[in-house]
């Protein structure tokens, strides 16, 4: 039985439920991570003693599964989307958005599905916007695919936003501070495509980098999609 089917016990004689536990959890984890997150730490958070926790939550991963479906509410749509191409993108943006917020969440994604309501809706709305578009096995491959780049984007972002506050150092921080090793390894000669880039390239921001990304991923998807009829 899993914890979504479990009911909870009566909530005397301090007042206790999931609710409560998870918003409890939520904040430890918003301030220090994951690892700032224990029966223990959530217990002594809610005045509560520990073992009163294990009646409504049987292990820390069930916590993080109720943690994660409660931030799926804020990636649910406000409303239908308009096709498939749409749905994808408002699911990407909101969980990257989502994910600055919780950064915890970076750590979560990508793993089994998530089996609460909240992350069930979040696929449902998903799904049915390719309606009777194509097969359902193209379906999956093109969710899949968006979700991957997505996922991945978002952790790279959120490490980078760790480091930072991790050393103090900026991005153009760090970038001064191992520029001399960077042009001297440049000047060798031994990596001219690096240099062309380093050179050349143009540096964006996180948030334009996560938008071009997206867009040609939606793009190639789109190549595997039947095309609109005129």
């Amino acid at each position: 039985m899993t914890v979504w089917d479990r009911p909870e016990p009566p909530t005397h004689p301090v007042p206790l439920d999931r609710e409560r536990i998870v918003a409890a959890a939520l904040a430890l984890a918003d301030e220090g991570g994951l690892e700032a997150v224990s029966l223990r730490k959530v217990a002594a958070r809610l005045d509560a003693g520990p073992m009163r926790l294990y009646r409504y939550i049987s292990t820390k991963e069930e916590l993080f599964d109720l943690m994660v479906d409660a931030v799926q509410a804020e990636i649910l749509p406000e409303e239908r989307p308009g096709d498939w191409r749409e749905a994808l993108r408002g699911l990407a943006e909101r969980t990257r958005q989502t994910a600055l917020r919780h950064m915890w969440l970076a750590d979560l994604l990508g793993g089994r599905p998530t089996l609460g309501p909240n992350g069930l809706a979040v696929t449902e709305a998903t799904l049915s916007a390719f309606d009777d578009l194509t097969d359902v096995d193209t379906v999956l491959r093109a969710v899949e695919t968006v979700s991957a780049y997505f996922i991945g984007a978002i952790r790279r972002e959120v490490a980078n936003l760790r480091a930072e506050r991790a050393t103090g150092l900026s991005k153009r921080d760090w970038q001064r501070a191992h520029g001399p090793h960077v042009t001297n390894m440049l000047a060798s000669g031994r990596f001219p495509a690096l240099a062309k880039v380093v050179y050349d390239g143009t540096d964006v921001d996180a948030e334009t980098s996560f938008a071009t990304g997206l867009d040609w991923v939606l793009d190639a998807v789109a190549v595997k999609l039947p095309r609109p009829s005129a």
